[in-house]
């Protein structure tokens, strides 16, 4: 990209009340954004208000800032292997179609990762994606589901594009990373971040950020510097859903962001799996209402591979290694008919309703829940609860 046109797209993306519908009308009317201001408010007029056409016509006073700040970060040359930068627009051969054909396709992406280096050229998303999200507080099998899904799925041919935040997504990130290699045609997982990509937003998550853009690819429409202001991230939340050709939902409260991310994907004529909890966690509601609204209920990694049966996936998980869901989700070995893990079931417990359950005295159950906690079969929970991990 010439130095010109960047600052023709930024010119256009900073234009005061000129949103994305807008400046594509203005687009497919007059071509590239260079062009769009060189046409008189007359012709302008014709697209859109008096008051845009007026900012049209107008210099944004952050403009010359953000033009070198940005043509510097896309001049850094980074070494091989390295996490590139580039800017896509709207109308680059490498813009993913999966984003294109949705209603509100960002005019400009900025990318940051190896996959960065072949977006002019190759269509990101060439690869099938799979969107993951979830809660940012989950409960430890919740986090553990996201994980274990993420790393079997990306085993079996696809991308995992999640938002970065705190608790499910995170998990999702890192299970698709702890299946992958180096592959810079195919990214480990996409991280769609609500911060200008010079950022990293929650700052807990900084090592992660920095692991995607070694082995997969971040994400934003939002320019250099921009900070994590809250509207951004429901707002990013089209372009998960986007780039994906489903939606996997793992735990979410009824109030949980996640749940537009699930709704944009319906929108957006895409696939949308829930996996289901139990009817006493907060944690499950969200699940459960994308259940009764037509959520796919998912179990394990095949029932999302046989259900969108994509190119370029093994549909059999166990042939592809891809094991991960419900079942098989517990990591020791602790025998799963042990009398302490029947008596606990897959729903939290506190400890007197377990001493009522076992009879057992206090300080032989204590031993034993600790045991277990620590071979992974069992999850301690706020609030004093316990709860049973791995296969039914």
């Amino acid at each position: 990209m010439e130095h010109d046109e960047l600052q023709a797209w930024l010119r256009l993306t900073l234009s005061r009340g000129v949103g994305n519908a807008a400046a594509r009308l203005l687009l497919a009317r007059f071509g590239l954004p260079q062009a769009i201001f060189e046409q008189s408010e007359a012709a302008l007029l014709e697209c859109v208000t008096p008051a845009q056409a007026k900012a049209l016509r107008t210099l944004p006073p952050t403009l010359a800032d953000l033009v070198e700040t940005t043509w510097e970060w896309l001049q850094d040359a980074p070494e091989p292997g390295t996490a590139a930068r580039t800017l896509l627009t709207l109308g680059d051969a490498g813009y993913p179609r999966t984003l294109l054909n949705t209603d509100d396709p960002p005019l400009l992406l900025y990318l940051m990762g190896p996959a960065a280096r072949l977006a002019s050229e190759h269509p990101l998303g060439e690869r099938p994606c799979l969107a993951v999200v979830g809660s940012r507080n989950p409960t430890a099998q919740g986090a553990e589901h996201a994980l274990q899904f993420a790393k079997s799925l990306h085993a079996a041919g696809l991308t995992i594009v999640s938002g970065l935040a705190l608790g499910v997504d995170a998990a999702a990130h890192e299970g698709a990373l702890e299946s992958a290699g180096l592959d810079e045609d195919h990214p480990a997982t996409i991280a769609v971040v609500g911060t200008g990509l010079d950022r990293v937003y929650p700052a807990a998550n900084r090592a992660l950020a920095h692991r995607i853009a070694r082995q997969g690819l971040l994400v934003s429409e939002y320019p250099l510097g921009t900070p994590p202001l809250a509207p951004n991230f429901p707002k990013r939340n089209r372009i998960i859903s986007g780039l994906s050709q489903g939606t996997l939902v793992v735990e979410a409260a009824l109030a949980s962001g996640s749940l537009i991310t699930a709704r944009l994907a319906a929108e957006q004529g895409r696939e949308v799996f829930a996996i289901p909890g139990s009817i006493h966690s907060p944690q499950s509601r969200g699940c459960h209402a994308l259940i009764r609204q037509g959520a796919k209920l998912v179990e394990s990694a095949q029932d999302v591979l046989e259900e969108l049966r994509l190119p370029g996936t093994t549909t059999t998980a166990q042939a592809a290694g891809a094991t991960g869901g419900a079942q098989g989700l517990g990591r020791g070995h602790a025998r799963q008919d042990s009398p302490l893990l029947q008596a606990l079931g897959f729903d939290p417990m506190g400890l007197d309703a377990l001493l009522a359950r076992t009879g057992m005295d206090a300080a032989s159950l204590q031993v034993q829940l600790l045991e277990l906690e620590l071979s992974g079969n069992v999850a301690r929970l706020p609030g004093g609860l316990f709860q049973r991990m791995g296969a039914a």
